[in-house]
């Protein structure tokens, strides 16, 4: 929760997130135009199947990053008083605004495509905001990240990042998405602590390409594997503070997996234990 919502439409605010909003939106759009895709080729519009690249960790990366522009926007409307109803036609679905226009970009990218897979992976990010709040008026399972450092970026920097915020970004190997389920928002009667979450993950590693498929006859030894992970976590939002300040500050950090004890299941039929995994 952003703050302290307003009890009632509050209009200065309401009109100073719409306008702040759209100018973010359109300074962002205008700045990926001039300093990304202008260092690649343009092309005539067109689409590309790409669902089977990088063990789908980049869907996910749309799937998570629709989900929290989604919350955000929402709950800064919430902010401002804007009825339920409205806050999620106009502020949940900006996720999937935003993204779909850089996915347009895309389409007129020789370098990329437009990806039927991406808008569906915006789709679903959205969705599950929306539908949780539509069936419990609430977040009961939230979706976060984690990130840790890889030996891969090193082997291909161009292409995995040639530094620590570039890797965040681009190094798939490294990242891991987690839908976070609240155990008190499912059994209310429960005596563990309301902060306590469940987890469940998806990574993978080994990728130094999109495909399974050498590059320039490069990167042939790639390991490609799956992994499946189960953990505890903390809800931020569920820990009791009637500082608005400190609220916000949770909100922000809850989009992050806490480290905690992991087991991760891979496709090599391995399980490994993890004292605390990020």
């Amino acid at each position: 929760m952003f703050l302290k919502p307003s009890d009632s439409l509050n209009v200065p605010r309401r009109n100073g997130v719409v306008i702040t909003e759209a100018s973010l939106g359109i300074v962002s759009l205008i700045g990926l135009n001039s300093l990304w895709y202008n260092d690649y080729p343009r092309s005539k519009f067109h689409t590309i199947n790409d669902l089977n690249e990088w063990q789908q960790m980049d869907k996910l990366g749309h799937v998570f990053s629709s989900y929290q522009i989604g919350r955000v926007g929402a709950e800064v409307l919430n902010w401002s008083g804007v009825q339920k109803k409205d806050q999620l036609l106009y502020g949940a679905t900006l996720g999937f605004t935003f993204l779909t226009a850089v996915e347009i970009f895309d389409g007129f990218s020789k370098e990329w495509g437009f990806s039927w897979s991406d808008i569906g992976a915006n789709a679903l990010g959205t969705g599950l905001y929306v539908g949780q709040e539509l069936l419990w008026e609430e977040q009961r399972v939230h979706l976060k990240f984690s990130f840790h450092r890889t030996k891969y970026a090193s082997q291909r920097p161009d292409k995995l990042g040639s530094n620590f915020l570039e890797e965040i970004i681009k190094d798939y190997n490294g990242q891991t998405y987690w839908l976070s389920a609240n155990i008190h928002s499912f059994f209310k009667e429960t005596s563990l602590p309301k902060w306590l979450n469940v987890a469940v993950g998806y990574g993978a590693d080994g990728m130094l390409t999109g495909e399974n498929e050498a590059v320039n006859n490069m990167f042939t030894n790639q390991d490609r594997i799956k992994q499946f992970y189960l953990s505890f976590d903390v809800n931020l939002s569920k820990i009791n503070t009637r500082s608005s300040v400190l609220k916000t500050i949770f909100s922000v950090l809850n989009t992050i997996k806490v480290p905690l004890p992991t087991i991760e299941f891979n496709s090599k039929n391995k399980v490994v234990f993890h004292l605390l995994y990020h």
